[in-house]
């Protein structure tokens, strides 16, 4: 996952970029970067933030970085911003993508004797590719559409021109871009929060498709209106987003406090008291503790000072580390308790099945574990959650091959909570985790627990439903 943010403002644009960008933080944890343009002479900064956070590493680059106007990122994938010199002028770009077809328009530019300079991840920057997708049209706006057109995936952005920030959402809505306003400065973000400090109010949520510019003479313009078809990831409400950010107007903790009220609404099982697995999990346990009417309290807590979010590292030997040593279990609240844990998804099993262990260890009588969303079936195809996400490592797929008899069939079947199948499947990922009962919430609790219809939400990682490519 990346996040993006941008400035443009009367006065120096630094402080608020820097802020800005540093709110998206929970969005990735590998490359970070920062573009401004100051009468025409273009500044940028990319650092590694792997084993260090933004702030103190982009901090000693604050007095060089003059200007009005501003993007940064924070991303998982490549470094960005690209700055970019071309007919269309001088651009800096930052995009939150996944490229599916990557090979294919690689291969169509090379053809045309255009030339990658950013090799640094060992293949073609994805972003230098988007810009050279843009830079084939006759205006921004032709140039975008072609990215639209021909990218298969998602590919939201922002470009930064030397007076003004043009922000681009992708052609299904898939990642959001949401607009604040201060008098006559606009900020531009992937996420509400991050300019709520700055003294910034959302004013423009960005829809799907749309292209939009924002200067601080021309205001807030529209380029090319929006799609009628949204597909938001609804992954954002349950984990990815923070907790005070807001989606289509929908704020991420209501989502999931609604979730965890659904399923304690319904749920039947004995227990003393529920907590959340942090901290994607607060917000459901506090819902299920009112759904249910049973206390809320913490048996695990985050170190949060150092310890990241877990799903970031790529090797496997990483995430254990992590996820072990970010929790810290509590044995006088936990010992001899009959406890529900609620948890935001189930991947691979293996995290929560170590933590299980440990709540054992610590004295819990029983443990029983809800799920905010369904069980994931599909890899994601249009964001880039995690680099090592693939089908074949999902708990789901493994289960399903073994209780298919070796192949992978009868999909369908796992998608409804109704099924036979879907109960068989519940019921082995509650054996290899090692929990005394485990329940999922099912898409239709999504869609209630957002307030959204369901052809407006991408669900495509619980049952393969998805407009597009």
């Amino acid at each position: 996952m990346s996040g993006f943010f941008g400035v443009v403002s009367e006065r120096p644009c630094i402080s608020d970029l820097f802020y800005g960008t540093d709110y998206h933080s929970h969005l990735g944890t590998k490359r970070a970067g920062m573009a401004t343009f100051d009468n025409g002479q273009a500044h940028q900064n990319i650092h590694n933030i792997e084993n260090s956070h933004f702030r103190p590493k982009f901090s000693k680059d604050l007095a060089e970085m003059t200007g009005n106007v501003g993007i940064g990122i924070i991303s998982d994938t490549e470094a960005q911003p690209v700055m970019v010199n071309s007919h269309l002028g001088r651009f800096a770009i930052a995009t939150v993508s996944k490229i599916n077809n990557i090979d294919e328009l690689e291969q169509d530019c090379l053809s045309k004797h255009q030339q990658f300079t950013d090799l640094s991840i060992g293949r073609t920057n994805p972003t230098e590719l988007i810009a050279l997708q843009i830079t084939q049209g006759k205006d921004f706006v032709e140039g975008i559409e072609n990215v639209y057109h021909r990218v298969k995936g998602s590919c939201s952005m922002l470009i930064l021109t030397p007076n003004g920030i043009i922000a681009a959402r992708d052609n299904y809505g898939r990642t959001p871009i949401v607009i604040g306003r201060r008098g006559n400065d606009f900020a531009v973000a992937s996420e509400s929060h991050s300019y709520v400090n700055l003294g910034y109010e959302t004013c423009y949520y960005v829809g799907p498709g749309e292209i939009v510019k924002v200067s601080v003479d021309g205001g807030l313009q529209v380029l090319r209106p929006a799609n009628e078809k949204l597909q938001i990831c609804s992954f954002l409400w349950i984990y990815y987003g923070y907790p005070c950010t807001e989606y289509e107007g929908i704020n991420a903790e209501e989502v999931r406090y609604n979730l965890g009220r659904l399923m304690g609404q319904r749920d039947d099982v004995h227990a003393d008291f529920v907590s959340p697995i942090p901290d994607s999990g607060i917000g459901m346990a506090l819902g299920y503790s009112n759904g249910r009417q049973i206390p809320y309290k913490r048996g695990l807590l985050k170190y949060t000072p150092t310890w990241s979010r877990s799903f970031m590292p790529v090797s496997q030997s990483d995430r254990f580390l992590v996820a072990r040593m970010k929790l810290i279990p509590s044995r006088a609240v936990m010992e001899g308790k009959d406890i529900v844990f609620c948890d935001d998804s189930i991947v691979r099993g293996t995290q929560l099945r170590d933590n299980v262990k440990m709540l054992y260890d610590y004295g819990a009588r029983s443990v029983h574990v809800r799920i905010s969303c369904p069980p994931l079936v599909h890899g994601c195809t249009f964001l880039n959650f995690s680099a090592s996400k693939t089908d074949r490592e999902l708990i789901t797929r493994r289960v399903i091959e073994e209780l298919e008899g070796g192949t992978i069939r009868n999909l369908e079947a796992y998608h409804d909570h109704t099924t036979p199948q879907y109960a068989r499947m519940v019921e082995v990922i509650r054996q290899h985790v090692g929990v005394d009962t485990l329940k999922f919430n099912a898409i239709d609790d999504v869609c209630e627990a957002i307030g959204l219809p369901k052809e407006r939400i991408c669900t495509h990682c619980f049952d393969a439903s998805s407009y597009g490519d």
